[in-house]
């Protein structure tokens, strides 16, 4: 009976903690401090939606302003390692070399990476950061540029030919699943619609291993390159998970529920490699913006 009773405490005691694990928040950390875009207003719009999915606890590390002096940024040291996913909403000065090194280990080791919008700008004279988010803002001799023919299949465009990084006006547009079986994008329709946004263009790099998830046309009625762009994807660095979203532009575009889905299941992903984040019900579809009130 005693040893019943034994088997039945330790039971109880394995399951109650397995449950604890089950309901912890992932660490996430959002860092930012400089960008060309407004990332006083992105910030805060990041947490928030992140916050509120129950999944997540987030800090933030801001870096110093522009042209700050050494000592300045000699105090900008995240511990990585201490956060499940690193969500980069930065796009400025280079960050001190430790820094760098101690991301690189960090996702080399099995972390996760997050890359919205112009963060995807920064950074073109680190080679592992190029390695890591694949395609960036760079002119067309930087690298390979990677689109998808109209028969769903990946063209890569070789440095020198075509156009370099840029955007036409900003618009509505259709981001288009190319993968629906992956975690992040299962469940979503073929087809919704994203609200007013920058549609990135030409991007280059070095364009190694990307998974693209989905894509967006890029028309040339609004100044686009008349293929199909790379919208969202990610890249294996390592034992971690590298998930980039070239949407978000502003607080506007951050507000559509089909982008708030993407970089939230994407934080998800890359820091557990599952999705237990459903599809809200008021998802965009193919007819229907969806922006949260």
């Amino acid at each position: 009976m005693r040893h019943l009773f034994l088997a039945l405490a330790l039971s109880v005691s394995l399951f109650v903690s397995h449950s604890a694990d089950a309901a912890e928040k992932l660490k996430l950390l959002i860092i930012d401090g400089q960008n060309n875009h407004n990332w006083q207003a992105t910030t805060p719009i990041l947490t928030e939606f992140l916050t509120k999915t129950g999944r997540f606890d987030v800090s933030v590390a801001t870096t110093p302003p522009k042209n700050s002096p050494a000592d300045a940024w000699s105090k900008f040291n995240p511990k990585f390692s201490d956060y499940d996913v690193v969500l980069s909403n930065y796009n400025g000065e280079e960050w001190p070399e430790n820094v760098k090194t101690n991301l690189e280990q960090y996702v080399s080791g099995g972390g996760g990476l997050v890359i919205v919008h112009a963060a995807n700008n920064a950074f073109p004279n680190w080679p592992a950061w190029n390695q890591m988010i694949g395609l960036g803002w760079r002119n067309n001799k930087y690298g390979k540029r990677v689109i998808i023919d109209d028969n769903g299949k990946k063209v890569l465009v070789p440095a020198g030919e075509g156009p370099g990084a840029g955007h036409g006006r900003q618009h509505e547009y259709a981001i288009r699943v190319r993968d629906t079986q992956h975690p992040v994008t299962h469940g979503m329709p073929a087809e919704w619609l994203h609200t007013k946004d920058e549609l990135y263009h030409g991007q280059r790099g070095p364009g190694q291993s990307m998974n693209i998830l989905a894509t967006a046309y890029s028309d040339p009625e609004t100044g686009g390159t008349d293929a199909h762009e790379p919208m969202i994807w990610w890249i294996p660095y390592g034992k971690g998970k590298v998930f980039t979203t070239l949407m978000g532009h502003a607080d506007y575009s951050m507000q559509c529920v089909g982008f708030q889905s993407v970089v939230a299941r994407g934080s998800e992903w890359a820091a557990t490699g599952e999705v237990t984040l459903p599809l809200p019900k008021n998802f965009p579809t193919a007819e229907k913006l969806s922006s949260v009130e």
